[in-house]
């Protein structure tokens, strides 16, 4: 039983680590990429296709990547119900 449970888990996990491989789930082939420093040692990168900013990586000094997306194009990054505009983590990656 504890065999079957653990190769389940197993299969589960690498199923959630396939998804993606990498790619932004936005098109940013070709984006003109600006990149700065903030005093407090966090980097922050602009991906901008056609003047259009679509993608923000924030690497802060201390602690993970996080990422914000503008899906759709329209100039706004994408909000939940609640207004709140969602942070994107890679977990992990192979």
């Amino acid at each position: 039983m504890k065999t079957l449970m653990l190769a389940s888990l197993l299969l589960l996990a690498g199923c959630a680590s396939m998804g993606g491989a990498g790619a932004p789930p936005v098109d940013v082939k070709g984006a003109d990429v600006s990149k700065r420093t903030m005093d407090n040692g966090d980097t922050i990168e602009e991906y901008r296709v056609s003047g259009q900013l679509r993608m923000v990586k924030v690497t802060p000094a201390r602690g993970a990547p996080f990422y914000m997306y503008d899906k759709n194009g329209d100039g706004r990054f994408d909000n939940d119900k609640d207004g709140v505009s969602p942070v994107y983590w890679k977990l992990y990656s192979w």
